[in-house]
């Protein structure tokens, strides 16, 4: 299929318009290729070193198996974590991307010439869940459109996402006792698709869990002082002085975002020390 040069610049407009006026878009243009048209072509699966990740996140391990139907796909779908996209996972592929522990979101979305939806809408969501990743531990997420695993990952709720559908999570050992795993290729990043995939995205979960918690106590932070005002601790503002007024006693939710700020200074501090260790302490002209 040809696409015209009108068309790619007027769905840019639009997507620039659409991100200025504060709607989330969400697209892959330029990333979504399928394997059709390009065919993985990476070195053979193998685990990433031990000492090539941090012991204190955890690492997820996302395969394709090979089908036809994954092998005619024109774009491929596209793989968010926390609602960032890393890659577009084309026909017997794998990669990997080391996370901060806790709860992250996982969602796939398949595009119509890069585009996938906006907002809550989608054109087409293909898997939306979320994994409760404990630090040190690997998890396998395994993709197929037409047949799901032979076991189902213990413990997990069968009503789980990641129990049915065509994203789930599998054990090591029925990843590579299949030998599903193991036949599979790396998803290299090319000119033809690029992705932002085997690396570490833990200070991205970071942040974003750091918003997630203020917005929380900021919300938290409202209900209590409306609780304050019907039990006849809040002085309201004067007429002369509209900056005045406030709770009578101190607010349990300012107490957590005052703990939640300085563990998050605490942390930038910490990323700060270790990247002047890694960079040797800056550049010597002598």
């Amino acid at each position: 299929m040809r696409i015209r040069a009108p068309f790619v610049k007027n769905v840019a407009a639009l997507l620039c318009a659409l991100a200025l006026s504060g709607c989330t878009v969400y697209q892959s243009i330029g990333k979504s290729v399928g394997g059709f048209l390009h065919p993985v072509s990476g070195h053979n699966f193998v685990h990433i070193d031990t000492d090539a990740w941090d012991q204190q996140n955890a690492l997820l391990y996302f395969y394709r198996t090979h089908s036809q139907w994954a092998a005619d796909e024109i774009e491929s779908p596209s793989v968010y974590i926390d609602d960032k996209h890393y890659f577009n996972i084309r026909n017997n592929s794998f990669t990997w991307l080391e996370v901060a522990p806790g709860e992250r979101h996982l969602a796939m979305r398949r595009p119509l010439l890069g585009l996938e939806g906006l907002n809550s809408f989608s054109l087409s969501l293909i898997a939306d869940a979320t994994i409760n990743v404990e630090a040190g531990k690997i998890y396998y997420l395994r993709y197929n459109e037409l047949t799901e695993p032979e076991s189902p990952y213990p413990g997990l709720d069968p009503e789980d996402p990641l129990a049915s559908g065509d994203l789930q999570l599998v054990t090591r050992e029925y990843a590579m006792q299949s030998g599903e795993i193991v036949s599979t290729l790396f998803l290299n990043s090319d000119l033809l698709a690029p992705n932002h995939a085997a690396t570490s995205i833990v200070e991205v979960n970071q942040d974003a869990d750091y918003e997630k918690r203020r917005a929380v106590l900021e919300e938290e932070r409202e209900l209590e002082i409306e609780r304050l005002k019907a039990q006849g601790k809040y002085e309201p503002a004067s007429w002369y002085w509209p900056f005045g007024g406030g709770p009578t006693v101190p607010l349990e939710s300012d107490r957590k975002l005052d703990e939640l700020e300085k563990q998050y200074a605490s942390l930038e501090k910490e990323r700060e020390r270790r990247r002047e260790a890694e960079s040797g302490g800056g550049w010597w002209i002598f």
